[in-house]
């Protein structure tokens, strides 16, 4: 089904680097979410009203909340494909993130008043009424949201949306909540138990955690989160590729929503080679990492000594040292600098962000490890966290 609506209403549907499929993509999602929603919403509410269940009725409420949130999400791709200016030269992608903050505060203000109304329901409960009408409607419903589910995650998948992933997420704990109330109707059904409050507070927990997630999923879009790993590994893959390059470190990726990537790295290499050679070949591999990923990436050229002995021993000499201190790091960028009294070790050392030791810690290590060898060897160093 999914597959059948993205042919029918998405033109060049397989070329996810061009920011009118992802637009498409989204709109898709969002109509689709609107039309759906407003259908169980009602539905829903006629079955509260002939039931007289105060938990479908939130639910209803709930559905109605959704189809809101589904507007939100078709205005946020509309407004995110609006094209750079002077004022966002990166695009307004971003909004994105900004609508799916808006989505998560609302659901969890509904979660907040749903909880209110399922107490008041307990400490004054009303009798609910048994139908085999409402509980067919509860059931197709539950399927539709599993749907709905299905076909965002797809989406989501696809074009990487935030927004899209947070629909998805909502609509599972919605199926989730929905299933609880059928649960509660044939509870009551059999055991004559009250259970209509007692789910509805139920249901008020399921859509707060739906709410958080997707607030702290937006939250690190919105604060900077780590690039995705295939397209960090497939740049270093292309990179590594080209004989010339004898390293790379400092490698940066930053997402500007809707397709747009950006990123930055040093590479090393020959310092003796052509350099207008090396450059070409510099050139070669930004063309390709943007033909091949659909990344803009500046590539920082680190020219290095590769043919004097001295320098590849002492290289060899503080790599060992800094791995004997902790294999996860290393060193790049090294530089001799030999003097009459006393020679400098320069170099930069890559540490993860979760490594104990602080910055001033690693130097302390490194300096006396190296001043043991031979005292004569200054080092200055400069810590990366990766």
């Amino acid at each position: 089904m999914t597959s059948l609506l993205c042919r029918l209403f998405i033109k060049d549907r397989d070329n996810l680097r061009s920011p009118s499929v992802v637009r498409a993509y989204g709109t898709l999602s969002s109509i689709t979410g609107i039309i759906l929603n407003l259908l169980l919403s009602a539905f829903k509410f006629f079955a509260g009203l002939v039931s007289g269940s105060l938990s479908i009725t939130a639910d209803a409420v709930n559905n109605l909340s959704d189809a809101g949130s589904q507007v939100i999400s078709f205005v946020s791709f509309k407004l995110s494909s609006k094209p750079a200016d002077k004022d966002h030269p990166f695009g307004h992608a971003r909004f994105e993130y900004v609508a799916s903050m808006i989505v998560s505060l609302i659901i969890i203000s509904i979660s907040f008043e749903l909880m209110r109304s399922s107490l008041d329901k307990i400490f004054n409960p009303k009798d609910t009424v048994f139908s085999l009408l409402t509980v067919i409607i509860l059931a197709l419903s539950i399927l539709v949201k599993l749907w709905i589910f299905i076909f965002n995650r797809k989406i989501a998948k696809k074009i990487n949306s935030t927004i899209v992933k947070a629909t998805a997420a909502d609509s599972l704990s919605d199926a989730a909540a929905t299933l609880a109330v059928l649960i509660s109707m044939i509870i009551a059904r059999h055991t004559g138990f009250a259970t209509d409050g007692y789910m509805g507070i139920v249901i008020s927990v399921i859509i707060f955690i739906a709410g958080i997630k997707i607030l702290l999923e937006t939250k690190n879009s919105i604060l900077g989160s780590p690039p995705d790993p295939e397209t960090v590994n497939e740049i270093i893959r292309i990179t590594e590729s080209h004989p010339d390059i004898l390293g790379i470190h400092d490698l940066v990726v930053h997402n500007y929503g809707g397709g747009n990537t950006i990123a930055s790295l040093h590479a090393e290499v020959d310092g003796e080679k052509n350099v207008f050679d090396t450059h070409d070949t510099i050139d070669n591999i930004e063309k390709q990492i943007f033909s091949e990923l659909g990344v803009r990436i500046t590539i920082h050229m680190d020219p290095i000594v590769t043919n004097d002995a001295e320098t590849d021993e002492l290289r060899s000499l503080v790599v060992q040292t800094v791995k004997s201190i902790e294999p996860s790091l290393s060193i790049h960028d090294f530089r001799f600098v030999k003097g009459a009294t006393h020679s400098n070790l320069i170099f930069d050392i890559s540490a993860p962000f979760e490594y104990k030791l602080s910055d001033s810690e690693i130097k302390m290590k490194v300096s006396d490890s190296i001043s043991r060898i031979n005292p004569n060897y200054f080092v200055v160093i400069t810590i990366d966290r990766q």
